[in-house]
């Protein structure tokens, strides 16, 4: 019944374009700086273990940049990233609706006839659901930046060496697995932080239960989800 209000026609497209683009830089555009420095940092690390265990000499040297790669692409950026982000957004979503609730802003909107979950919840979903992609891409290519120049500056490999494990068994589809993945988790993110939020009751203690409840429950959603999406995408 809530996402079928959440999905309803909005009452005014020119003030849920606004909102949307609103959302996008509460969501997204305030999350660039964290997301870049976890994705330099991990890049980094994710490269210099790999070089650091890289004991059998059956093993070419570019495998340090073929496995950050991987590793990139189908775990760190899609999954770790977006669990960072169920933190950051999904917190602020269900405070910002919490307390919205617990000071009767969303009784107001109703009494006024305003669908409130359309209202409230509908921009932040598209808004994540567009943009988390655009985050994740900007994660990808800042980890392998990040491995790269742990790996160089720290002597282990070579540029050119690094740039061939990239472009090694390169496959296509695992870009759009991530991607798909990224949809899926922004989704599962903002409509549990919005529920948990929309349906808080009580005072201040009880928005910030509804918060640490809505960052537990959407962690646990990606990673079932996660699981699952891979059976389906990948095996």
């Amino acid at each position: 019944m809530m996402l079928w209000l959440v999905f309803s026609k909005p009452e005014k497209w020119s003030v849920f374009r606004k909102k949307v683009f609103e959302e996008i830089q509460l969501i997204g555009i305030n999350s660039i700086v964290i997301v870049g420095v976890m994705s330099v940092f991990m890049g980094g690390v994710m490269s210099l273990q790999v070089a650091s265990n890289m004991d059998s000499p059956l093993l070419p040297e570019y495998t340090i940049g073929y496995i950050t790669r991987s590793t990139t692409i189908l775990e760190f950026s899609p999954t770790v990233i977006s669990l960072i982000l169920a933190g950051k957004a999904g917190s602020n979503i269900a405070s910002e609706v919490g307390t919205m609730r617990t000071t009767e802003q969303i009784d107001a909107l109703e009494m006024m006839g305003v669908n409130s979950l359309s209202y409230l919840v509908l921009p932040k979903v598209t808004a994540s659901v567009l943009f988390f992609p655009v985050l994740i891409i900007f994660s990808m290519g800042l980890c392998i930046i990040g491995g790269w120049l742990s790996i160089v500056l720290s002597g282990l490999s070579t540029t050119e060496t690094y740039v061939l494990g990239l472009r090694s068994f390169f496959v296509p589809f695992n870009i759009v697995y991530a991607l798909v993945k990224t949809v899926v988790f922004a989704f599962l993110i903002i409509s549990i932080a919005s529920y948990y939020g929309y349906y808080t009751k009580g005072g201040a203690l009880d928005v910030g239960r509804s918060s640490t409840q809505a960052v537990v429950t959407s962690s646990i959603a990606i990673l079932v989800a996660n699981l699952l999406l891979t059976q389906m995408l990948l095996l």
